[in-house]
């Protein structure tokens, strides 16, 4: 059986699963504050959403690092279909919240607006990889210790 350890890891404990809440939080609460300041509930909703965007997209950054090492290190986990779905959904979802935040930056006010659908499509995208990002660790046995999986 191919080695589905976790190569970025601490005592064979993966980090990269303990950094992806941190992006999913200030993303999914990014589309929260747009939602509010689309409804009127105040301009600060849209400072709120650039914040977290760049709050989100630092702590991607950690979380891809830690995730791409352990994708990079072992053919195994290459080989799983998931994880090319989980890898680039991902991907995808780092890009979309970057033109967001980019776009932000000259009109901080497109919260409501196109802000406001980047969000969405970037959320939604997030529930997939998570759906995968699932399947590779409970499905595959990603970064599990297992006696097969030693």
């Amino acid at each position: 059986m191919n080695d589905l350890r976790a190569t970025f890891a601490i005592n064979g404990h993966p980090l990269h699963p303990m950094l992806v809440p941190i992006p999913i939080a200030l993303f999914v609460s990014a589309l929260g504050t747009d939602i509010a300041y689309a409804a009127g509930c105040g301009e600060g909703f849209a400072t709120a959403s650039l914040w977290l965007l760049g709050g989100g997209l630092a702590g991607a950054v950690l979380a891809a690092i830690a995730g791409f090492i352990d994708f990079a290190a072992s053919a195994g986990i290459r080989a799983l279909r998931d994880a090319w779905l989980h890898l680039f959904a991902n991907l995808a979802v780092v890009v979309i919240e970057l033109v967001s935040f980019f776009l932000r930056l000259g009109d901080r006010w497109i919260a409501g607006g196109l802000g406001l659908g980047l969000s969405v499509v970037a959320v939604l995208l997030l529930l997939f990889s998570g759906w995968k990002g699932g399947e590779l660790v409970f499905r595959h046995g990603v970064g599990q210790i297992r006696r097969d999986n030693p």
